[in-house]
């Protein structure tokens, strides 16, 4: 899967490295690849692809000569030592018109150490992050209408660019497997995978009293930690008589525990969807499956974490007549938070959702989504124990 910066945001929404190859025809191109690449693109399985499939295209120029390919078999594993550069340099001196260049040049003696080319950086240098936060700090959004007419139709307009912004696709649900079932100390549960039509799953657990009524009131829980970590959440809602299901959305809970979620979701990202909305579409069916299921009027929701937090409101917003309130512990009150701790996109990759934070803040999500009622209960710290 790489690294961020070889999955770029939409990039392969109309685009992969064949395109960008081709792209190069007519100028002199050099295609070095390793034989037994140890990290990532092995020259036998990329070849057919980014060359072979490419030559045509210099054909076309005539300019066949200058599309090159060469395969490193010394020592063939993932870099770029001496063979790799050689080619390299008899591949520029012919470009070039220059003497064929065929050894490298000794350079030993010129190797400079670390401490003789360190240089520094000016005070208070902008890092990237530095930089993220600057641009954060100039933006401005158009206050919300106070008239009840005109609110109507901002929220209206605002939802449409939420589904925008999040890439908002609607799924459905292929079918519901039921997996496992208990009856134990006064409380019955079914524990569910939702496959969905664009091939991806949840799962859940879905609990009640034995004694409680069928048609009880439903709370959808979800814990960044995954719904093994929300027992006491759980608990607490089958005290009070209402059936639960405790949700895993896709890149939550054991599924993933030996997975890399965030690698999976650059890769979303860079073929033009948006995790944090397909997330959103799986909660939304669900809460609408639930609901049918239960024969309700609305869905509780109650979160736990930042990434579910935000998964919820998104929701909220996209359909305000599904969920009558959402509960959020441990929370944050601004999408500002994943700048100020800061948040790594390893830690929440739906949250690197291109222009939320520019056109969206959770308030704002909240305001959307009425009359689901948004209740922030308590708020995440951190290493500091700032709010």
């Amino acid at each position: 899967m790489g690294d961020i910066e070889q999955n770029g945001t939409d990039l392969f929404a109309g685009l992969d490295y064949t395109h960008l190859t081709a792209m190069m025809a007519p100028r002199p191109t050099l295609l070095i690849y390793d034989a037994e690449d140890d990290c990532c693109f092995r020259a036998p399985l990329v070849k057919p692809l980014i060359y072979d499939g490419v030559k045509p295209f210099f054909q076309l120029y005539g300019k066949e000569d200058v599309f090159q390919w060469y395969e490193n078999r010394d020592p063939g594993t993932h870099n770029y030592q001496l063979n790799n550069r050689e080619q390299a340099y008899r591949f520029f001196s012919r470009q070039f018109g220059l003497p064929l260049i065929e050894k490298e040049v000794p350079v030993g003696q010129e190797i400079k150490s670390y401490d003789e080319l360190v240089v520094g950086l000016p005070k208070d240098n902008l890092t990237i992050l530095g930089l993220a936060r600057k641009l954060a700090d100039g933006i401005t959004r158009a206050q919300v209408p106070t008239d009840s007419t005109a609110k109507s139709a901002w929220a209206n307009e605002e939802g449409e660019k939420l589904r925008s912004v999040v890439r908002y696709k609607p799924v459905q649900l292929r079918r519901v497997w039921t997996l496992a079932n208990t009856k134990h100390r006064g409380v019955e549960t079914l524990s569910y995978l939702f496959e969905m039509d664009n091939g991806l799953s949840a799962s859940g657990v879905w609990l009640k009293g034995i004694v409680t009524p069928e048609k009880a009131p439903v709370t959808i829980v979800l814990n960044d930690q995954g719904r093994k970590a929300a027992a006491s959440d759980a608990s607490e809602r089958v005290n009070r008589d209402e059936q639960v299901l405790v949700l895993d959305l896709t890149f939550f809970g054991d599924a993933w525990k030996d997975n890399e979620p965030f690698s999976y979701a650059q890769i979303l990202d860079g073929e033009g969807d948006r995790p944090l909305g397909m997330q959103a579409a799986q909660l939304l069916n669900i809460a609408n499956w639930i609901r049918a299921r239960a024969e309700a009027s609305k869905v509780r929701v109650e979160s736990r974490g930042l990434r579910t937090q935000t998964i919820g409101l998104v929701a909220a917003a996209l359909q305000p007549d599904l969920f009558s309130e959402e509960i959020v512990h441990e929370g944050m009150s601004s999408l500002a938070w994943v700048l100020q701790k800061p948040v790594t996109f390893e830690e929440a990759p739906e949250l690197f959702c291109l222009d939320l934070y520019k056109e969206f803040d959770l308030d704002r999500l909240a305001t959307i989504a009425a009359p689901t009622q948004v209740k922030l209960d308590s708020l995440m710290r951190n290493k500091s124990g700032r709010l």
